[in-house]
């Protein structure tokens, strides 16, 4: 019987992402570690999500490219790196931290939602006959 119950936890837990830059745009691609997590993706790791979770930094439009092939969404967080490169005074002028600061950020999922990635995780772990 599937449980209702809901956990904290780092997005790290559901989670792959890598992080860059162009010019002043910081862009950090998110990689659902199952299906069922991807779909979670979609409802709740939103552009306003990040754009809160980056608040103190972005001071443009956060933009949401989904990539359902990938089980993958990218992100675009517009002025958010000082004007970028050789420009900007900030430690991170390329964005390369950016992934793993959203990774950091703790979210509510439903409980069955980490125990279904395990099994996918299980499954690819078996070898093939």
């Amino acid at each position: 019987m599937p449980s209702n119950r809901t956990v904290r936890v780092a997005l790290l837990r559901l989670c792959l992402a890598r992080s860059g830059d162009k010019g002043d745009t910081a862009n950090i691609g998110v990689i659902a570690r199952s299906e069922a997590i991807y779909a979670w993706m979609l409802e709740h790791l939103t552009p306003a999500f990040v754009k809160r979770h980056f608040d103190d930094v972005c001071e443009g439009e956060v933009e949401r490219f989904e990539l359902p092939n990938l089980l993958a969404v990218n992100f675009l967080l517009h002025r958010s790196l000082g004007g970028g490169g050789t420009l900007s005074l900030l430690l991170d002028a390329q964005g390369k931290t950016y992934a793993q600061y959203l990774l950091a950020a703790e979210v509510e999922v439903p409980e069955s939602l980490l125990h279904a990635q395990n099994r996918v995780a299980h499954q690819q772990e078996q070898p093939r006959v």
